[in-house]
């Protein structure tokens, strides 16, 4: 606090009373102390100190990108039976995939004295978070890394789901594949991108940049890329998706489609897939063990835990279920 007090030219008396809502302090006082203590990056202050007490606020910060996507529910799901074991609630918010959104989603939580946080990253900056990691707030980032910091991880592995999906498709006689994903920037997109590219290599199959899609997978986004892919003497006979939502979207524009269907091969489940005709074939992982993982590592944390910052990789499986075993036709 006395570092906060000396930037604002205030007493520490005055700083706790800013800190603990207290009343009896000017406006234009505690302004000063508030962006003083913004300046400091010292937000988490109380909260260091009810740390360093053995206290804690029962709570736990998850920021995904959209709690309405299935994946992310799940997610959310695994978070929460994990927290509830260690006694806590679980604080969650979407990050809509805006990185400001995500900062501003981790300081709110921040300012809420949440005991820790779980991130799904929607930017590649997180030095904003380092202040309140050195005050005691442990941070495990899930299904994408940190950008710039170094910090606990979950994964998957994309780019060994992806190279599954190539080479079963590979084994049906395909050779025009098509990969359809969202925008490149985002990290699951460029690994299972470069998956794809492996996979291509390995089965021999030239890696066409014109059979490749990477968009957010809107309705619309992935109707155009359809029409474009099935086109034309050289169109895809099978696609990969790059994730559910781009899978979901396919498979309305197919519904839709005129010609031969393309084989199919979606990366991450989703309900009801294997109710379709033809069921979808789909490189699958545990969305719950990722959720459980993510949140028992934040809790090892809490309890004690100081070694080095962790990075684990979840396997993936390819479940065969008949989209994607449908060769090309003559």
């Amino acid at each position: 606090m006395s570092d906060v007090a000396r930037l604002a030219g205030v007493s520490i008396k005055t700083v706790s009373r800013v800190v603990n809502d207290e009343p009896a302090v000017h406006p234009d006082t505690a302004e000063r102390v508030v962006a003083a203590i913004e300046q400091l990056g010292f937000r988490r202050n109380l909260g260091a100190r009810n740390l360093r007490r053995g206290s804690t606020t029962g709570t736990v910060g998850l920021i995904v990108e959209d709690v309405g996507n299935p994946f992310y529910s799940e997610l959310n799901r695994a978070v929460e039976r994990t927290a509830a074991a260690f006694g806590r609630q679980v604080l969650t918010g979407s990050s809509d995939e805006n990185r400001d959104r995500e900062r501003e989603l981790a300081l709110e939580f921040c300012s809420r004295r949440v005991d820790g946080m779980l991130i799904v990253p929607a930017g590649m900056q997180h030095g904003y978070l380092v202040p309140e990691m050195r005050a005691g707030t442990p941070v495990v980032f899930i299904d994408r890394p940190a950008g710039d910091i170094v910090a606990d991880t979950v994964l998957v592995d994309n780019l060994g789901g992806t190279v599954e999906a190539v080479t079963h498709l590979a084994s049906f006689g395909h050779r025009r594949i098509a990969f359809l994903a969202d925008s490149p920037n985002i990290f699951t997109a460029g690994e299972r991108l470069r998956g794809f590219r492996e996979g291509c290599a390995r089965a021999g199959i030239p890696f066409d940049e014109r059979l490749v899609v990477m968009r957010t997978p809107t309705e619309q986004n992935v109707g155009e890329a359809v029409r474009r892919l099935l086109d034309g003497p050289d169109a895809a006979t099978a696609v990969v998706a790059g994730n559910n939502r781009a899978t979901v979207h396919l498979l309305r524009a197919l519904a839709h489609a005129e010609g031969p269907r393309p084989a199919v091969v979606g990366f991450d489940d989703f309900e009801l897939a294997d109710l379709l005709d033809p069921p979808v074939t789909v490189i699958a992982h545990d969305v719950g063990a990722l959720g459980e993982s993510a949140a028992e590592l934040l809790f090892a944390r809490l309890q004690g835990d100081q070694s080095t910052p962790r990075k684990v990789v979840l396997p993936v499986r390819l479940v065969a279920r008949g989209s994607g075993e449908v060769r090309p036709s003559a």
